[in-house]
Formats: structure tokens, sequence, C-alpha cells
């Protein structure tokens, strides 16, 4: 499966964003779907997942209440929508594809466990 994100750009503190996530190759349903980031000099870290059907939703600590993940399997996209950005969200952001059925907390954080990845996207958030 090929993954295309989209929608990443320069935004003001307390301003939103929303990151799209296109698939190809195979229904996107098919597979549990992830975002992650990473900042300059910094490890790449898990944003928010979200389970093949939808109904479960992941997110971390640092996101939780602003950021809220989504997906259109008809269209084929995962969708995340970021609110109240703040600076420390700066970094380029990766939609990624977990071929595992299970919806586990460890299973759909953890990026040891997505085997297709996007090129990214950038979001900068200015001060």
């Amino acid at each position: 499966v090929q993954l295309q994100a989209s929608g990443g750009g320069l935004v003001q503190a307390g301003g939103s964003l929303t990151l799209s996530c296109a698939a190809s190759g195979r229904t996107a349903s098919t597979y549990g779907m992830g975002w992650f980031r990473q900042a300059p000099g910094k490890e790449r870290e898990f944003v928010a997942s979200i389970s093949r059907s939808g109904g479960v939703t992941y997110y971390a600590d640092s996101v939780k209440g602003r950021f809220t993940s989504s997906r259109d399997n008809a269209k084929n996209t995962v969708y995340l929508q970021m609110n109240s950005l703040k600076p420390e969200d700066t970094a380029v952001y990766y939609c990624a594809a977990n071929t595992n059925s299970g919806t586990a907390s460890f299973i759909l954080r953890n990026s040891n466990w997505y085997t297709y990845w996007g090129q990214g996207t950038l979001v900068t958030v200015s001060s």
C-alpha cells in the first residue's frame, strides 16, 4: 500500500490544520492507521492512531484534547484534525499503516507494529 500525507504548512500558534493521508494499492480499511511526528533533533514519536473501523482511537498525552483522528474508508483516507496548535507541535508528520488486526494500545501506539509509511508532511507552528 502507498500512503500520501498532505495538509501540512505554516500556521500561527492557536491555529488549526487538518492533515490527510490517502492510501492506495489496497483498501485502507484493512489497516489500523497511525500518525507519528519527528521534530528536528528529536526522535520520532507517536501522535495518534485509529483502528480499522474507526471505533478505537489513541492519542499521545501531549495532543489529547487538541487533535482528533478520523477516517473515511470509502475514500481510503485518514485525517488528523489539529487544533490549538503550539510551537512544540512543529515537526514532520508521518502517517503509517498497521497490518495487525488488533486494537490494543500496545499495537496501535507502537511504531514497530507499522509496516507502511508515508513520506511525511511538515507542520510549522509559529509563536
